[in-house]
């Protein structure tokens, strides 16, 4: 199994690939849309803001080579909301991948603390071979402020407030706005799922 994590420049490599590590299966990082266009997984880390990492996925020629990915793709906290088209992070709305049509927006957490940061539930909405030997509802560790809404892309769900997509999936593109490197052991099983199941649309 070729796995590569692309390197979005963002802090949370090394845990996503030592997590993936820990599974048995090598991973590696790289910015080379030649070497992660032919791997098995690929794997899109991300944390920050949503301006901030486009600037460097433009930078680094990254954009259009993620966009073409046909293999079973999975976003991860940042990663994820990066599959939106559009975030309303900044002042302006900010263009993101558009491989999704829909807009990250602020969690309306009403009096909860922001960031929403801590382990919460995560509730199955849709079936998927990413939930194999997973029991609804489980428990994974947030860290985020912006969510995407509920939508027709929606596998699982999780509320702070508001209710907002904790799991989507579009055709091969999957995303995970908890983080499963930091989400014990129901988080490598999401992971061991990604690598092993078949995510075939």
């Amino acid at each position: 199994m070729n796995i590569v994590i692309i390197d979005t420049g963002c802090a949370n490599l090394a845990s996503v690939q030592y997590a993936v590590e820990r599974l048995g299966y090598p991973a590696i990082i790289s910015a080379d849309p030649q070497i992660f266009s032919q791997a098995d997984r690929v794997l899109v880390p991300g944390v920050g803001t949503a301006e901030a990492a486009m600037d460097k996925l433009a930078q680094r020629s990254l954009i259009e080579p993620i966009k073409s990915l046909t293999q079973p793709v999975l976003g991860i906290c940042l990663g994820m909301q990066l599959m939106a088209a559009l975030s309303d992070e900044g002042s302006e709305p900010i263009p993101l991948l558009n491989i999704m049509d829909d807009e990250v927006k602020k969690i309306e957490s009403g009096n909860l603390p922001m960031p929403h940061m801590g382990w919460n539930t995560v509730h199955i909405t849709k079936s998927s071979p990413l939930f194999k030997g997973i029991v609804d509802p489980f428990y994974a560790y947030f860290v985020h402020s912006y969510c995407l809404p509920i939508s027709d892309k929606t596998l699982g769900e999780t509320a702070y407030g508001q209710t907002f997509s904790s799991i989507v999936q579009k055709n091969n593109f999957n995303g995970m706005q908890f983080h499963p490197e930091r989400s014990s052991t129901i988080g490598a099983q999401l992971l061991r799922n990604f690598i092993e199941e078949d995510l075939t649309c």
